[in-house]
């Protein structure tokens, strides 16, 4: 056990995302059918709806609304997050789905449509040296936003042709699974808030089992409608290589455009880790909700691919920022000396 555990501590793929990988592989060796299925299809309802009632019990609305002292840092993050990426989505279109076809396509869009992560946006821009008080307010924002505007731009942006039906009964479900809960959270939260954060880790394995849960769902969905056999071994690899020019893209981008807005080093860092994440634990449920009925495996793929090449440059990113500030750190001492 501890062998296993210092393999997993030296490998460069998280625990979490080895989790999911089994999921996906347990799914395409072992699909649940019959009323199996049907019983998961409810417990996963439940456990989305727990999802985001736990998302609303942890985010402060005061920790947002204080922070827009900082507007510019905070708008210019959401826009990188809800503009640029669904634009960027919209405009690689042309080129890619003749590569990839159209549900992996879709895939792409989506993932350009979730807010940003949270948890992860902090901690990289906490190892740069950043502002990561603005981190966490942006980061925060960003996904109490995104509960209400991702589903907003999935209707707008994404045609029903890309395998989007938005019909009176996906609307209640989006009302149902996600925001309800979201909102009951964020009601409850002064009672139930300090419970929750007493038992972080207990809220951590819940967070966690009910997105690996949901990707095993909707993968086995996938393999009983023949899934893999309307992907192939070179649509995957091509989705994987749009992913790291779309991560490199966006590094550069937030890390160029703050620096002519006169940001300082700073809070530069804190919008190129919260402008270019995207979060799997907020985008994988919402697609199962968003996307019931259709290919789900397909449409998630891409999503799941962007976050593990998004945390691998990120992490080596942050800390080489992390080291330069140190530098600097030492080189300025040496000069007072």
């Amino acid at each position: 056990m501890s062998l296993a555990r210092a393999l997993l501590s030296r490998s460069p793929i998280d625990g979490f995302i080895l989790a999911i990988l089994g999921a996906v592989l347990l799914a395409a060796l072992l699909p649940v059918r019959g009323s199996a299925a049907d019983v998961l299809d409810w417990v996963v309802v439940a456990a989305i709806a727990l999802l985001f009632f736990l998302y609303g019990t942890r985010l402060h609305p005061r920790e947002a609304l204080d922070g827009l002292k900082h507007w510019r840092l905070h708008l210019t993050i959401l826009a990188f997050t809800f503009v640029a990426f669904p634009l960027i989505g919209l405009a690689i279109r042309p080129v890619v789905t003749p590569i990839v076809g159209d549900d992996l396509y879709a895939g792409l869009l989506f993932l350009c449509l979730v807010p940003s992560t949270v948890q992860s946006s902090i901690a990289f821009t906490s190892i740069a040296r950043g502002n990561v008080p603005g981190a966490i307010v942006s980061a925060s924002a960003s996904n109490i936003i995104g509960v209400f505007l991702t589903p907003v731009l999935v209707v707008a942006l994404m045609s029903t042709e890309d395998g989007v039906h938005i019909d009176t009964s996906a609307v209640l479900r989006i009302v149902g699974q996600i925001l309800v809960p979201f909102v009951i959270g964020q009601i409850v939260r002064p009672w139930v808030g300090g419970f929750f954060g007493r038992h972080a880790k207990a809220t951590k394995l819940a967070d966690r089992g009910s997105i690996v849960l949901v990707v095993y769902v909707a993968f086995s969905e996938g393999v009983r409608d023949g899934i893999w056999s309307i992907v192939d071994a070179g649509e995957v690899i091509a989705v994987v290589v749009i992913c790291l020019i779309l991560v490199v893209v966006m590094l550069v981008v937030t890390r160029w455009v703050p620096q002519r807005l006169g940001f300082d080093r700073a809070d530069t860092i804190a919008i190129q880790f919260c402008g270019t994440k995207k979060s799997l634990a907020t985008g994988l449920p919402m697609a199962t909700v968003l996307f019931s009925g259709t290919t789900v495996g397909l449409i998630i793929l891409p999503l799941m691919i962007f976050h593990q090449i998004q945390l691998i440059l990120c992490s080596w990113l942050a800390t080489r920022y992390g080291r330069d500030a140190d530098d600097a750190d030492r080189a300025s001492t040496a000069r007072k000396q």
